[in-house]
């Protein structure tokens, strides 16, 4: 038996060692096992094994963030700030992407305005993948700040997938901030991007006014007060 446990770690730390290699050379640049591509995997998997003898490994806090963002909008107040504080920490210090984007997830369904602050702070962050994150977290906050975070991404946000996230979270945003924003991210010149701004605009609205964005355009500027009519007045 004792023989068989040992083949079978060999075996287990050899298969380990062939996929982590394969994450490197495929150019993985985040997730719960970050460290992997700063040192050399054997001595990783030492302390891995050591660690997990001893305490939490990178794995184990991935999976306990992970169950934290599924439930910790049913926390009491207080636990959500003792956690919102935790969350901090990892938005602004972790190294690895995976869990940034997790803590984004968390904070997304904190009930207090402090979640605003911690989403902010994925908007910034360097990875796409957190950035996205943020911004699919603001569709669940239906109010005029995180509105303007969004269309502030739509407006200046470089990469597209990022850019398209916010314009599919603002569906969700029923105000004029919203609708002012997905107004001009029709004259994108990517047919993609419009076609998903509309489909933003059927929910933002409640209408479906087609696929032609010029008739969505005519029908928002119809109804702001702040755009002038062809007679010059401004409309009512």
């Amino acid at each position: 038996m004792t023989i068989c446990r040992k083949r079978i770690t060999f075996s287990s730390g050899i298969s380990f060692l062939i996929a982590s290699m394969l994450c490197c050379l495929g150019g993985c640049q985040d997730g719960p096992l970050y460290a992997l591509k700063a040192v050399n995997p054997y001595f990783v998997m030492k302390e891995w094994r050591e660690d997990d003898a001893y305490g939490v490994t990178d794995h184990d806090r991935r999976k306990q963030l992970a169950k934290l963002a599924d439930s910790i909008e049913y926390y009491a107040p207080e636990r959500q700030e003792y956690w919102a504080s935790h969350l901090q920490q990892i938005l602004e210090n972790d190294d690895s992407a995976e869990m940034r984007r997790l803590a984004v997830l968390a904070s997304g369904k904190i009930n207090s305005s402090r979640n605003l602050t911690l989403i902010e702070k994925g908007l910034d962050d360097d990875s796409v993948k957190v950035r996205m994150e943020a911004c699919r977290a603001l569709s669940r906050i239906d109010n005029e700040s995180s509105s303007r975070l969004l269309a502030s991404m739509v407006g200046k946000e470089s990469n597209q997938d990022v850019r398209n996230a916010a314009i599919q979270s603002l569906a969700k945003h029923k105000n004029a901030i919203s609708l002012n924003s997905l107004r001009l991210a029709l004259s994108d010149r990517n047919p993609a991007t419009r076609d998903l701004t509309m489909e933003s605009l059927r929910g933002a609205t409640g209408k479906d006014l087609g696929n032609d964005p010029d008739v969505w355009i005519a029908e928002l500027e119809k109804n702001d007060p702040n755009e002038p009519n062809q007679s010059g007045t401004m409309l009512r």
